[in-house]
Parts: C-alpha cells; structure tokens; sequence
C-alpha cells in the first residue's frame, strides 16, 4: 500500500475516515491482547473499475473506492464478507492490495437465481489469526416426513479460526430479502434452530466442534426489539451485544435499517468481549457523492466488529490464588487489588 500513488481526494478521504475510525471507538490491534471481528456486506463486490477517476458506465465502484475499502478491512483481524460476486476480480484486487500477510477463504456460488450469484467469504490476517481446519457449509437436515428441506438461497459458511491460545468459530449468511420481510423468515428462523440445536449440542461434545461460535452477516433484519425478525434471530438463544443494539447497519432510506447482526450463544460463550461497535463511513468520504451513489462506490452497508480479549494472565492469577470468587468490594477494581503490597527495602 503505497499512499504516494494516491490523487488527494482519495488520501483526504482517508485522514477523514481514520478520525472516524479514532471516534467511533475502533480500537487498535494489539499483540497477544485483543482480536477484532467484522462483518461486511459490502455491495455486489464484483469488478472494479480499473482508474481512479470516476466510471461513467458500469461498475461505479473504482479504485477510490478500493482504497477505502482497504483501509477499513485492514483495521480488523477477520471479516466476514458478504454479497462477493462470481466473479472475483474485487476480491483478488482487494487481497492484492492488501499484501501477502493477508489471506482469504471464499464460497462457491449458490445456485438458482435467489443466490444472485454471491458468494462468502473470510478476509483476515495471517499474522494474528488462522485457520483451525474446521469448514463447512450449512444444509439443512430432511424434514421429520423424510422430506427434503427448504436450503437457503444463498448457503451459510462457518469457519473456524485461532488468535493466540483462543479457538473460535464464525458463522456468516446473507438472509434472502424477499419481496416483503416475511418471506425472511423462514431462513432466520431456520439458520437459529440449525446454530443452536447442531452446532451448539456439537461444541458440548468435545474439543474442535464448534468452540465460541459467532454468527455475523447480513440478515435482512429492518429493526431490533420487538421486531417478528429479530425475534426470530434470537428466539433460540442468540444474543447480541448491548454495545450493537442500537446502532444502525445501513444508511441508505429514511429510517435506520439493522440489517447486519453479530450475535452468539452466552451461556457456552468463552471468549471475553472488550467492546462491539458500527463503522459510519457515510458522511466523511466522497463529499461530493450522494448517499445513494455511495453505496455502489464503497456499499450502502456499515460495518460492524467486536473486540475479543486475548490475554487472560490476570484472570488466570486471580483464579490461581482463589481470589476469583471473592464478595464484592467497592474499593476493589478486580480481584487481584487482594495482593497485599510489600514495604520498600530501601528507605
């Protein structure tokens, strides 16, 4: 990434979004002590215009959009990408751009005109987080006539990933949308059922199943709260974070849309969560652009992370020397303030 070979504009765009980045609360990667999660419907992520100056014709998204893009990307440890087109030029583009410590695993296409001919794919950095062998896709199991199931029209992809000594799993979909919200449901409510009464049952059954499973993408969820789909999202224990309740995923319309969810089961839940947040890339790139242009140029999705701790020495002192179940103390900001201090030996 050679910012000299950048126009103004586009190096403009980028002092503007990092502010947004500092704002926003994104934190920072930091060795051996957090690794940071994303999501990203990034719109029909397909061919790139191959100029920095704008596409008269089609695709609009050009290599101004790429950079920034790119500058987003790399300020995670994975992403989970959705709506990557058959063809794959912009993700290759994007990897390219990225450099050799970056690596990716994409999905083939879905087939029938209900998968658009997207794929999926993980984006992540090889020098925090690999790949702990599991992979697959999600089919769903026959009825109980015997019958084949209804599949999504676009097939989930979970992956499994290690940062440090901390093994977790990422589940990522792209909900169809339909022509109204109820035809979304069948799928949010069937990738719920799938998560908790398969994946989950398997992470009980032993090391290397589906440890810390995450569910992210795009779920075509218009709203949280009382909303029929995002009850279906969670009605069988998918929770999601305080910090992502709400905050909105896209930015073109008039009322918020929540499309994009990250989410996972507690009470099997090992990993500890620093912080969640939504990147509102919107109003500080491409000044001249309109909301609905800019979401062909960069995507009319937002994306989303979450900050996982990596370093759990103090946690591990605590319960070594029994002081991880102490009563509460209002003088005590954690449990190892117990540790008496020692008098100087020097005057």
């Amino acid at each position: 990434m050679d910012y000299a070979q950048y126009p103004r504009p586009v190096l403009e765009d980028i002092v503007r979004l990092r502010r947004q980045m500092d704002r926003s609360n994104l934190p920072r990667k930091l060795v051996d002590r957090n690794v940071l999660v994303g999501t990203w419907n990034i719109r029909a992520f397909g061919p790139v215009h191959p100029k920095w100056d704008e596409n008269p014709a089609s695709p609009k998204r050009n290599l101004r959009a790429m950079g920034i893009i790119v500058e987003i990307i790399r300020r995670f440890d994975v992403v989970a990408i959705q709506e990557v087109k058959e063809d794959l030029s912009g993700l290759l583009l994007l990897m390219d751009w990225l450099g050799p410590d970056w690596g990716f695993i994409v999905t083939d296409t879905t087939a029938g005109s209900a998968g658009n001919t997207e794929r999926l794919a993980y984006v992540f950095d090889r020098r925090r987080v690999w790949p702990s062998g599991l992979a697959g896709e999600i089919v769903l199991p026959p009825t109980d006539k015997g019958d084949p199931a209804q599949q999504f029209a676009r097939t989930p992809y979970l992956v499994g990933f290690q940062a440090g000594t901390e093994q977790f799993v990422l589940l990522t979909a792209h909900i169809l949308y339909g022509k109204v919200p109820a035809e979304r449901a069948g799928e949010i409510s069937a990738l719920s059922r799938y998560s908790a009464a398969e994946l989950r049952s398997r992470s009980k059954s032993g090391p290397g199943q589906a440890d810390n499973l995450i569910v992210l993408g795009d779920f075509n969820i218009d709203q949280r709260g009382d909303n029929p789909l995002f009850q279906a999202f969670i009605a069988d224990g998918l929770t999601v974070p305080k910090q992502l309740e709400n905050l909105r995923t896209a930015f073109v319309g008039k009322k918020p849309k929540f499309y994009d969810q990250i989410a996972w089961f507690m009470g099997d839940f090992k990993l500890e969560l620093n912080s969640a947040g939504v990147l509102d890339f919107a109003d500080v790139i491409y000044p001249k652009v309109s909301a609905a242009d800019l979401s062909f140029r960069v995507s009319d999705h937002l994306p989303l992370w979450a900050e996982f701790a990596l370093d759990r020495s103090s946690e591990q002192l605590a319960c070594a020397l029994g002081l991880d179940n102490l009563p509460p103390d209002p003088e005590r900001r954690n449990p190892l303030d117990a540790v008496p201090e020692i008098k100087p030996r020097r005057p």
